[in-house]
């Protein structure tokens, strides 16, 4: 047991060592970009659930 999980941490890091990071630029850069995604894909969900609830009252009024 403690060895196979030895062996699973050693192959782990070694995959880790693999893997090719961004750089802290990136990293900001690609943040800011699902940030405004984010913030617009909200204000649409936003407007759409008002203007179907508006829809609604009319409906039902």
């Amino acid at each position: 047991m403690g060895n196979s999980i030895k062996r699973w941490w050693r192959e782990t890091v070694g995959e880790l060592r693999k893997v090719t990071w961004p750089t802290r630029q990136e990293t900001f850069r690609l943040t800011k970009i699902v940030l405004m995604v984010l913030a617009v894909m909200s204000l649409a969900l936003g407007l759409l659930d008002f203007l179907l609830a508006q829809l609604m009252v009319l409906i039902l009024a």
